[in-house]
C-alpha cells in the first residue's frame, strides 16, 4: 500500500510523505504506483521549476519513499500545485480503494 501523509499547520503545507508500494500488480505493471509517482514527481518538479519556494526532498532509490518538506510559507502557486496533486491522489484512492493507497492529514 502507498501511504501518503500530508502535514499541515493551519492552511500551510509543512511536508508530504509518500511511502510504500501499492502491490496491485508486479513491478512494471503497477498502475496505482505509477499514477501516484507521476502525480508526486510532476508536482515537485513543477514547484521547483515554476516557483521560488524553498523545499527539501528525500527519496529512496527503489522508489518506495518520497518526502518533500517546506520550511517556509509557500506561494499560492505551490499551494495550488499541491492541492491539485492531492485531488488526483484522492481520486486514485476512490477508484482503486483503501487497500492500495491511504491518505492521511496531520495537523502540527
Amino acid at each position: 500500500m502507498v501511504s501518503v501523509i500530508v502535514t499541515k499547520q493551519g492552511t500551510e503545507y509543512k511536508q508530504i510523505s509518500l511511502d510504500g508500494h501499492a502491490g496491485d500488480e508486479e513491478a512494471g505493471q503497477n498502475i496505482v504506483c505509477a499514477a501516484v509517482s507521476v502525480l508526486a514527481i510532476n508536482t515537485f518538479n513543477s514547484i521547483e521549476r515554476f516557483t521560488d519556494d524553498a523545499f527539501s526532498v528525500d527519496a529512496a532509490e527503489d522508489g518506495g519513499h518520497l518526502l518533500m518538506a517546506f520550511p517556509e510559507q509557500l506561494s499560492d502557486k505551490s499551494k495550488l500545485l499541491l492541492d491539485s496533486m492531492l485531488l488526483g491522489l484522492d481520486e486514485i484512492q476512490r477508484q482503486y480503494g483503501d487497500e492500495y493507497i491511504s491518505l492521511t492529514y496531520k495537523e502540527v
